[in-house]
């Protein structure tokens, strides 16, 4: 019980500091790049704790101060001081943060934790010696009414205890299903408490500390804990099933071969309060990966506070706004039970994507069908992939459409609509330049209003845009599209056969876009294949190399038939190099499909 001792003490004890280098020495089911890993640990308890360690090179640290919460990026160097009772967004200055850090407990009452050797199998090792120290081991395997009782994992914990002050000096854990770690407690040092400059964030030289919300900084940590046993499983062959999960008035969700189908309909309250409703659970948990995990985790790389960043730039793009599509995004947040304000920032993240694109037609395919792919490349594993879903969007103004992305997201980068518009984009670089309307709204703008090829390159056109964006527009009812190069100032459109100094390779009846050696990749890909692309043609031109590590959908749009076909990364695979599954817009919207094109896409 003496490590009970250093977590909880009793009431009256004294508390003591301890401090260990806890490394890494078994990892059996887990990244091999954790193998071998060192963190530094200080703890007092009841409500002190300092950790450090080295990523790639860099040092980080993390500490707790009572209620506070601080975090350090040493190179660069920044930190975040999370604390209580300051707001939380500046748009609500109002909402002050509320969270209490409580204090370090065992977890289990003590009282509890002494019956735990009667409820489990124990078994006696050899003594082993572990840096000088003899041990004692032990094998515990908590017996099934334990498991249940105290909600614990099945598996066994191996234990070595020092003879010298029944300090642990290692742990190992089995799930005997593959999963095996075993962490040792190197220089493990008990003793009298440690100064309070001891807990506090380290002063750094010409750096820059931000004091935040405490809650941002406590969902950061849950989310990153959370993210490290996050999968994803792959998908089986297509059976056709399909079964409607759940109703919202007009709108609906369904499950279709294993992937959601969500169909929304009516004005921006109705379409948002179905959203968020429908998909509450994939909406709050979008909302804690783009925000608290990526969002604050990218502040420390980068030494600049995502928050402050984000909300600068919402400032900056709020007067281009549709007030519509800000309504629906209010509604959602209502319905799903997040604030207002993180539905908001959370649909700003779509600006960032980075992605390759295509459209190839007349003498490139067979029979002259039109294809038009998107690969979107972006953090595959961040946890966009497990709130994946097509949205069937059928406003009560403007065009119906299908939004391919995900939960929580009301603009869009991967589109379709049912005049045989579809498009998607690849972002550049201007990242910064945020006075005008965001892209994925832009692009959401042209599902909804636009009819022709020639009509939504003038929305494109007439803006007003941001940053540097890349596009690729095709037309199902002319079988022809053309890529689009735009920044803030400068519009060029990409006509097919012709080149670009950034896309030098003029192919007929096609538009490339992509970037160093994956366009040449697809570059070759079509000219070898040019003349007798099928769909499935199409579709593996989006294969590695055109597609990226972070990979995370591939789309390949059929525009003249309006049938599309949709790739998720899986924890284990790429999206180009999962399952497609085929949906049609058409079928969908329960309308026939287009004129002259019954069974073309089947």
């Amino acid at each position: 019980m003496a490590t009970a001792a250093v977590i909880e003490p009793r009431e009256g004890a004294a508390p003591r500091a301890l401090t260990t280098r806890v490394k890494i020495v078994r990892g059996d089911g887990i990244p091999r790049e954790l193998l071998g890993r060192e963190l530094e640990l200080a703890w007092q308890a009841p409500d002190r704790l300092r950790l450090a360690a080295e990523v790639d090179g860099q040092r980080y640290s993390l500490g707790r101060d009572g209620q506070e919460l601080w975090a350090l990026a040493a190179a660069k160097p920044f930190g975040v001081r999370g604390v209580p009772g300051v707001p939380r967004f500046s748009t609500a200055p109002e909402k002050l943060d509320a969270t209490v850090l409580p204090p370090f407990k065992l977890g289990i009452p003590r009282e509890q934790l002494a019956l735990l050797p009667l409820l489990s199998k124990v078994e006696l090792l050899p003594d082993e010696t572990i840096g000088g120290e003899v041990c004692q081991v032990l094998r515990v395997t908590p017996l099934p009414p334990a498991v249940q009782a105290f909600k614990l994992p099945e598996g066994t914990l191996d234990v070595w205890i020092r003879q010298r002050d029944l300090l642990p000096a290692r742990l190992g854990w089995s799930d005997g299903k593959g999963l095996q770690v075993v962490i040792e407690f190197q220089q493990l040092k008990l003793g009298e408490p440690l100064a309070a400059a001891a807990w506090k964030i380290p002063a750094t030289t010409g750096g820059q500390v931000e004091t935040v919300a405490l809650g941002h900084v406590t969902r950061f940590l849950t989310v990153a804990i959370a993210n490290l046993g996050a999968k994803i499983p792959t998908l089986g062959p297509a059976t056709g099933e399909r079964r409607v999960v759940a109703t919202v008035g007009a709108g609906r969700l369904e499950m279709r071969d294993g992937t959601r189908v969500l169909f929304l309909k009516g004005t921006p309250e109705e379409m948002g309060a179905q959203h968020g409703q429908l998909m509450r659970k994939e909406v709050r948990n979008l909302v804690d990966r783009v925000l608290y995990g990526v969002g604050v985790g990218s502040s420390f790389p980068k030494g600049r506070w995502f928050f402050g960043e984000i909300e600068a730039a919402q400032q900056r793009l709020n007067p281009h706004m549709d007030e519509r599509y800000l309504r629906e995004m209010d509604a959602l947040a209502q319905a799903a039970g997040v604030a207002r304000e993180e539905a908001r920032l959370a649909n700003f993240f779509p600006e960032l994507f980075h992605c390759s694109g295509f459209a190839v037609w007349g003498e490139a395919t067979r029979g002259g069908r039109i294809f038009h792919g998107r690969v979107l490349d972006y953090l595959k594993g961040i946890g966009l992939e497990q709130n994946a879903v097509v949205m069937v969007m059928q406003p009560d103004r403007g065009h119906a459409w299908v939004n391919v992305g995900y939960a929580g997201f009301v603009g869009t980068v991967t589109a379709m609509n049912e005049k045989q518009i579809a498009i998607g984009e690849m972002g550049g670089r201007g990242e910064g330049q945020w006075d005008g309307k965001p892209m994925a709204q832009l692009l959401r703008e042209v599902m909804e209003k636009a009819g022709t090829l020639d009509e939504a390159v003038e929305i494109l056109r007439r803006g007003p845009r941001t940053c540097e964006y890349y596009y690729v527009i095709s037309d199902g009812k002319t079988r022809r599209a053309v890529g689009i190069a735009a920044t803030p100032a400068k519009f060029e459109v990409v006509l097919p056969n012709t080149s670009h100094p950034q896309l030098p390779h003029a192919i007929k009846d096609a538009v490339l876009l992509s970037a160093g050696d994956r366009y040449e990749a697809l570059v070759a890909r079509v000219k070898d294949g040019f003349g007798g692309l099928t769909e499935e043609g199409a579709r593996d031109l989006m294969k590695r190399p055109v597609c990226m590590n972070s990979n995370i959908h591939s789309v390949l749009f059929a525009p003249d038939t309006l049938d599309f076909w949709v790739a998720n990364a899986d924890s284990q695979n790429v999206a180009s190099h999962t399952r497609f599954t085929r949906y049609n817009l058409a079928e969908l919207l329960g309308r026939a499909a287009p004129a002259g094109t019954e069974g073309a896409g089947k």
